[in-house]
């Protein structure tokens, strides 16, 4: 399957990004190069990683040795807490172009957010934040697409996944997809790779949709910590 099978949102600054990605997060990083190597076997073109990683220099590493053109590539990385104020944010995002390999970027985005990535899953469905997300014209990244592997026994979903010959996760990453949101399941097998992709076969009905939306537990399904009360700055 070509990555080309991936659908793609349509940024507000009219660039495309593919719905579904390979995220890095707690990939060792020595291992993290060849990690994305393999994901970029199976056909991901997005890879998602972050400062507080420590491996954005991996990410780079399999970027150049890959051979795959520049402009099929996407690469969403997060700013540290500690980096908020401009002068600060600016530098931190040269250092995380500088790690990456990757010395240009779009000009002229505009002030808003093309994407806010926030948690959201069948028991978190956070939808207040992604209303105002949608609404100021930002797509939603999900991290945690399906609650660190929480919702892999859930009842609702496993009937669903029997009825489509599909597993829990699938099915839960299909519901991003079919809502809009831009997932990263992360996984360093690639055979769990190659099933996390293997999701646009198929369509849930939204009904079925409906129902694992429904799985919301508010607050209390919240696997991260509440950005409200969150104060962690990493030494």
């Amino acid at each position: 399957m070509s990555h080309m099978t991936v659908p793609t949102i349509t940024l507000n600054n009219q660039t495309t990004i593919p719905q579904l990605g390979f995220g890095v997060f707690q990939v060792p990083p020595a291992e993290t190069a060849e990690t994305v190597s393999q994901a970029f076997e199976v056909g991901y073109r997005h890879i998602d990683t972050a400062e507080m990683y420590q491996n954005e220099k991996g990410v780079g590493e399999a970027i150049a040795s890959s051979g795959i053109a520049r402009d099929e590539l996407y690469v969403t990385s997060k700013l540290n807490n500690g980096f908020h104020r401009p002068d600060d944010a600016r530098r931190a995002f040269d250092e995380t172009l500088s790690a990456l390999g990757l010395d240009r970027i779009v000009a002229e985005t505009g002030v808003v957010p093309a994407v806010n990535q926030i948690e959201v899953h069948p028991y978190f469905t956070n939808e207040d934040a992604r209303a105002a997300s949608i609404r100021h014209g930002a797509e939603v990244e999900a991290w945690s697409p399906i609650a660190q592997g929480k919702v892999l026994d859930d009842e609702v979903i496993n009937k669903i996944a029997a009825n489509y010959g599909k597993t829990a996760s699938q099915v839960t990453l299909r519901w991003h997809v079919e809502r809009g949101d831009i997932v990263f399941p992360k996984t360093m097998k690639q055979e769990r790779m190659r099933e996390n992709f293997d999701i646009f076969d198929f369509t849930l009905t939204q009904d079925e949709v409906a129902q694992i939306s429904a799985l919301d537990r508010g607050g209390d399904g919240r696997n991260g910590p509440n950005p409200d009360t969150f104060d962690y700055i990493p030494d």
